[in-house]
C-alpha cells in the first residue's frame, strides 16, 4: 500500500507540473501585458513597461514559469492584481465556506441516493423503479444553473419557502447555523448528485442481488430487511467510493455555479469575479486547485476502495 501511494504521488507531481505549465502558458498568452490589466487602459506605455519590468513580466516565458514554480514551493501563489491581497490568503479565507457547502450537498445527496438506489433495485421494473430512473435521467440532463433558477422560481418566488439569496455570513459554519438561508444552494448541489449516485447504487445493488451469498441468505429464511442491511448494503456501496473520489473536482465546478446564482461568498464566486476583472493569479491558483483535487480524489478513491474491499490489491 505504501509503495503504491508513494508511486502515485510521484506521478501526481509530474501531472501537476504539466498542468501548471499549460495553464501558465495559456494565461501568459491571453493576458498579454499584466501591467495593462493592473494599471488600466488609460495608463501610459511607459508606466506599463515599468510595471512589467519591476515584476519580471518582461522576462522570457520559461524564466517566468521557473520563478513561479519557486514561489509555489514556498507557498506563494502570487498576488491578486485587483484586490491587492495574496492569492493564498484569498483561498484560505474562501475555501472553508465552499468546502462546507460542498460537504452539505454531498451528505444530503448520499442520504437520499443510497436508500433510493437500493429500493429501486429491490423493486426492479416496478412503477417506483421506472419513475425513479426517469426522474434521475431528467435531473442529470438538467444544467445546474437551470436547476438553480427553477428552485428559485418555485421555492423562493412562488411559495416564499426559502430566500433566493444565500447567507452573506463569512463563517464556514453558516450551513449549520442558518440552514434556512442555505437550503437552496445545498439542494442545488445535491440534486444532480442524487441523480448520478442513485443510478450507480441501483446498478451495484442489482449486481449484488444476483450473487450466491444473497441466495444463501434467502434460503436460510432471513428477512429481506436483514439481508439488505447486513449483506447487501456494504457490497453495493463499494462503487460509490470510487464515484465519490471522482466527484471531488466536480464539486468545485458545481460550487462555481451555485455560489454565483445565490451570491454566496466562496471560491466559486471569487473565481467568477476574478474572471471578470482579469485577475489572472487568482484564476491560475483556482485552476491548480482543481487539478490537485482531481489527482487527490483519484488516489483517495483507489486507496479507500482497496481498504473497503480486501479482494482488491494495489500493485506498486
Amino acid at each position: 500500500m505504501i509503495r503504491y501511494v508513494v508511486r502515485r504521488l510521484l506521478i501526481s507531481v509530474l501531472v501537476l507540473l504539466g498542468i501548471s505549465a499549460v495553464m501558465f502558458f495559456l494565461l501568459h498568452v491571453v493576458s498579454g501585458s499584466p501591467g495593462r490589466v493592473v494599471l488600466g487602459p488609460k495608463a501610459s506605455p511607459e508606466a506599463v513597461a515599468r510595471f512589467n519590468h519591476d515584476h519580471g513580466f518582461d522576462r522570457p516565458f520559461v524564466v517566468q514559469y521557473v520563478s513561479y514554480l519557486g514561489q509555489l514551493l514556498h507557498g506563494d501563489l502570487g498576488r491578486s492584481y485587483k484586490l491587492n491581497q495574496g492569492v493564498a490568503t484569498l483561498l484560505v479565507q474562501n475555501a472553508p465556506r465552499s468546502a462546507m457547502l460542498s460537504l452539505a450537498g454531498l451528505v444530503l445527496s448520499l442520504v437520499i441516493a443510497v436508500p433510493l438506489g437500493i429500493l429501486q433495485a429491490v423493486k426492479r421494473n416496478s412503477v417506483l423503479d421506472r419513475l425513479g430512473t426517469a426522474l434521475a435521467y431528467t435531473l442529470y440532463a438538467t444544467p445546474v444553473f437551470l436547476l438553480g433558477l427553477l428552485l428559485i422560481a418555485g421555492l423562493s418566488q412562488a411559495v416564499h419557502l426559502f430566500p433566493a439569496e444565500a447567507s452573506q455570513s463569512h463563517s464556514p459554519w453558516v450551513v449549520i447555523t442558518d440552514p434556512h438561508a442555505m437550503a437552496l444552494p445545498v439542494i442545488t448541489l445535491a440534486v444532480t448528485n442524487v441523480a448520478i449516485f442513485s443510478q450507480y447504487q441501483r446498478s451495484a445493488a442489482l449486481e449484488q442481488l444476483g450473487q450466491d451469498y444473497i441466495r444463501v441468505a434467502r434460503a436460510k429464511g432471513l428477512p429481506d430487511r436483514l439481508i439488505i442491511t447486513r449483506h447487501l448494503l456494504r457490497n453495493a456501496c463499494l462503487p460509490l467510493i470510487t464515484l465519490l473520489g471522482l466527484s471531488i473536482p466536480s464539486l468545485l465546478a458545481g460550487n462555481l455555479i451555485a455560489e454565483s446564482l445565490f451570491n454566496y461568498p466562496g471560491l466559486g464566486l471569487l473565481f467568477l469575479n476574478s474572471l471578470q476583472r482579469e485577475d489572472y493569479p487568482v484564476l491560475l491558483a483556482y485552476t491548480l486547485m482543481g487539478a490537485v483535487l482531481t489527482v487527490l480524489g483519484n488516489l483517495l478513491a483507489d486507496v479507500a476502495l482497496a481498504a473497503a474491499d480486501r479482494r482488491i490489491t494495489l500493485n506498486a
